[in-house]
Parts: C-alpha cells; structure tokens; sequence
C-alpha cells in the first residue's frame, strides 16, 4: 500500500467512511490504497499522528474537531475558509490544506429532494461546524434561513420562538444537530411537530438511524423526508476528487 486516507475524529466505531471507501477501492479495482480510522482523544494528538503516517494522502474530518483541526493546517481552500469548518484535509508536497466537502454534497443532495428558489425559506437547526456548511449552501441557493438552538445568540432563536407563524412561514426544516444520532434514536429536536404539514420539508443530516424519530414525526403530519445518507456519498465522491486533483 503507498496510499493512505483515513478519518479523524472522537467515537468511530460506527464510521460511514472507512466502508464506503474500502468499497471503492475494492468495486473499482483501486489496489494501492487503503482507509484507515484515527480516534483522537483531543485534537492536539493530530501532529503525532500525521508524522507517524508519512503515507497519508489526505483525512476526513468527522465530530468533534471540523472547527478545532483548523489551527493545525497550513491552508484553507476558500469554502473551508468562508464556512469556519473543514470535513477534508488534502496532503499537499507536505503542506495540509483544509477542504469543506459537506457543502457541496449537502447542496446537490437537496437540489434533488426540494424545489429551491428564491422565495424559499428554512430552518436550521444547531450551529455547529455541519450546520455551519449548510448555511453557505442555502445561502449560495439563495434560500432565506433562520438558525435554531437551545441557546439564545445573536441571530439565533430558540426551539421556545418557534411559533405557529415561524414554522407557517418555512418550509425546508434541515437538522444539522446531532440529536438523534445512534444511540439516542429516542431523542429529536425539540420541534412543535404539531405544526408540521404536508407543506414541509425535513431533511436530517444524521443518517444512522437511517429513519430518525425527527423524520419520523415529520411523516406523521405529511411532510417530505430524506436523511444525510446521499450527503454523505457525495460529500465523499466530492473528498476522492479533491484528494487526487
């Protein structure tokens, strides 16, 4: 093997990556590379990492080091920059330059489950470095949007403010929060799902439980579901490129 990926992150053992890519390569005929997983205890283990790998050729970056890998590069492409996250990290003549590839497949993905326009309008809830790349592509999409959290900011209301008015005035709902993520399957943001209707979008980033209990109660009242499953193969496809360009 003179190729190495890997991805970086806290808690792996339940890793989408390191499938899909031993599948690529095996399903493609790809017989110098290999994907490996990197559990970090905290993000200050990553230099002892890349020196103890020389064979790296690039990194997913996965929860809860998309913002804190950042220091630790030498470079940022301009989406990674304007996002404030990088899921991808590309070994370059020995520099690390840091990518954002969730933007790019969380945009194509939803170019094929909702009718974007200008006059759409969104939720999105949470605020960490994956709600962070949905924002720039709804806001490439020209998608009006206001931020959800249980924690009041500037520009950010709370799951409290979510009125019969708020909720009749969107019509794309995007869970970029962890909140009913394997194990927790029982937990969902804390929406008013009384106030969802047929005329409502949910798409949830998490896509282990591949139906989420937030999924799950959008059906109930009739609106359209998709989970982050799609994002994620081609916010991986959009890692393959960026690693071999």
């Amino acid at each position: 093997m003179d190729k190495e990926y890997g991805l970086v992150g806290y808690r792996l053992s339940h890793s989408f990556s390191q499938k899909y890519f031993t599948d690529k390569f095996r399903s493609e005929g790809i017989t110098d590379s290999v994907y490996r997983l990197f559990e970090l205890d905290t993000i200050a283990e990553f230099p002892a990492l890349v020196e103890a790998h020389p064979r790296l050729r690039g990194l997913n970056v996965t929860i809860p080091y998309k913002e804190t890998i950042i220091p630790y590069l030498d470079e940022l492409a301009p989406a990674a920059a304007r996002i404030g996250a990088v899921n991808v990290v590309k070994f370059e003549h020995g520099r690390l330059v840091g990518h954002n590839s969730d933007y790019q497949g969380f945009m194509q993905s939803l170019q094929g489950f909702y009718p974007c326009t200008p006059a759409s309008k969104a939720l999105v809830l949470g605020t960490g470095g994956a709600a962070k790349a949905v924002i720039a592509a709804l806001e490439d999409l020209q998608i009006s949007y206001q931020i959800v959290s249980r924690e009041k900011k500037p520009g950010v209301i709370t799951y409290q403010e979510l009125t019969p008015k708020v909720l009749a005035a969107v019509s794309l709902i995007i869970n970029a929060s962890p909140v009913g993520t394997y194990p927790h399957v029982d937990a969902a943001p804390a929406l008013p799902y009384q106030l969802i209707t047929s005329q409502h979008y949910l798409y949830d980033l998490v896509y282990n439980p591949a139906e989420t209990l937030f999924m799950k109660r959008g059906q109930e009242q009739g609106a359209k579901t998709i989970n982050g499953y799609e994002m994620l193969c081609r916010q991986a496809e959009v890692a393959w490129n960026i690693w071999n360009s």
